[in-house]
Parts: structure tokens; sequence; C-alpha cells
């Protein structure tokens, strides 16, 4: 069942950061770090698992897997990006489905046509916004409990300008979803303009290294109406920028000495992290006394 702490939060208005997570490593450190929740981030995921684009090649079969890991490998709520729903109506039943079986808390999906593309990029299409309603009411109808949160996002600002973006979502919240999305506003002017008009629950997506949306703080994002402020590339753009350093100074170098602890992860610590001394325990317990005299 999907986690019902996500949802009290948000009845609770208390205003949700959810730093992204693409892989266990990602997931296990974030789920340490006292966060409300965590995002797995679709472009993460996507890269880390296959390292090819988000533009709608991933399937429903290559993703459920992978957030159902998240949800099982965390104490933490998970909102989960979804895509389109990966199809059509049936398979957007079919994918809210296997996403609450997994144990997600959240799943959004969006407006794009199929097949999609990331969101901060260009060359963006929607589909008609009737359409993605009744994927809304789908989606809603197929979950199983009320604490499985639907979150409806909408790309229309980037083509079709913001006032058709306030209207889908003003739309997407009366076919049923609990959390609106606006995809990419470009203003702060903007962003205020739809926490002022939308009566729902808000996310933000703060895109580091170079999105389309200015990147506030929780505390501004609250003001302008805002309920959750997720940070989808923070975690692999760090990766990738510390991987690049390491692995370039090794090429340099021939060495690893001298790239300092702020690159380097402690081993003891990423065997702690990973559960190695639970293993070892098990192992102490069970040896054979020949073994244990080692």
């Amino acid at each position: 069942m999907a986690d019902k702490r996500l949802k009290e939060a948000l009845a609770a208005k208390q205003f949700i950061v959810a730093p992204g997570i693409f892989d266990m490593i990602s997931a296990r450190i974030a789920d340490r770090m006292g966060f409300s929740a965590l995002y797995a981030t679709g472009y993460g995921t996507v890269a880390s698992h296959l390292g090819i684009p988000d533009a709608g090649i991933a399937t429903f079969t290559d993703m459920v897997g992978r957030m159902g890991r998240f949800a099982q490998g965390s104490a933490t709520p998970v909102i989960a990006d979804a895509d389109t729903g990966y199809g059509g109506l049936l398979n957007v039943r079919h994918t809210v489905m296997g996403y609450e079986a997994a144990g997600i808390a959240a799943i959004q999906i969006e407006d794009q046509e199929v097949p999609k593309k990331c969101g901060h990029t260009p060359g963006r299409r929607v589909i008609p916004a009737e359409e993605m309603a009744l994927k809304i009411e789908v989606a809603a109808e197929a979950r199983k409990s009320d604490d499985f949160l639907i979150i409806a996002r909408t790309d229309a600002r980037t083509t079709l300008g913001l006032d058709e973006a306030i209207r889908r979502g003003k739309l997407y919240r009366q076919a049923g979803a609990d959390i609106v999305f606006i995809e990419s506003p470009e203003t702060e002017d903007e962003m205020k303009r739809i926490g002022q008009e939308i009566d729902a629950p808000l996310l933000a997506n703060n895109v580091d290294g170079g999105g389309r949306t200015p990147i506030l703080s929780a505390e501004k994002l609250a003001s302008f109406g805002y309920d959750i402020a997720i940070y989808p590339a923070l975690g692999f753009l760090t990766v990738a920028a510390a991987l690049e350093r390491s692995y370039a100074h090794l090429k340099a170098k021939g060495v690893t000495h001298g790239l300092g602890d702020d690159v380097i992860y402690d081993f003891a610590k990423m065997n702690e992290l990973l559960g190695f001394p639970e293993v070892w325990d098990f192992d102490r317990r069970w040896a054979r006394p020949a073994e244990a005299a080692e």
C-alpha cells in the first residue's frame, strides 16, 4: 500500500522538499537525511539504468521495477515519474496499478505526446487537454487507496503559453489530480500567478544546471502557494561532476592520491551504507566452528 505520510504532510501544510534519486546509492544516502519525500527522477533513472536520453524510449517494464526498488529500499515516501503513463488509457490504468503495488507514494503523469521528451528541453508537444483529463480520471479510479497520490503535470507552458498551462492545471485538478505540476514557468511572476490561480497542492520543479525555471528557496515557493519542491537533477549532476573529476585525475596522474575527502566517499561509510555490517554479523553467527576460529 501507498505510504500515507506524504498525503498527511500535505494536509498539515508542511512544505515538502524532495531531492532527486536515480539509483540505490543516491536513494540510500537521501533516505538518511530526514526529507519528507524522495523524488525518483525519470531522466536520472533512465540514464543510470539504460544510459540513454529520457526521450520516451524507456518502457513501463523498464521503470516499474526500478521505482519499486527505490520504495522498498527507502524508509521515506517516494514520488515517482511515470512519463505519460506509457501510452493510452489502458496503459495508464496498468501503470497506476503497478506503481501503487510497488510501494510508490505518488505518481507523476504528464500531458505530452508519445514519445515524450524530458522537461526543460525543446520540442515538447502536448495532447489535447481533454485527453489528459481522461487519463487523470482513469488514474484516480485505478488506484486502490486514496493515500496513493496522482500528480498531473502539464508541459503546455513552453509551446502554448501560461494561460493554457493554467487552464489545464485547473482541468486536471477537476478530473481528480491530487497535486498539479505546471512544468517550466519562466519567471517568478509566472510562478506567483500559478499559485494565485490554481486551487490545489502545487509542485515546483527546480532543475539545477540550466533549467528554464528560476530556482527559488523553499520559503519563497511556499509564500507563492507551492507545497512541494523537487530537485530531480541535483543527485546525478553532482555524481557526474565528481566522477569526471576523479577519472580525469587518475588518467592524468596515474594515481588517486590528492583527490581529497570532498570527492572520495569513505569506503567504511559505503560499507555501512549498503548494510555490510549486518552481513558480517550474520556470517559470524552462522559460521561453522572451524570458520569462527579463523
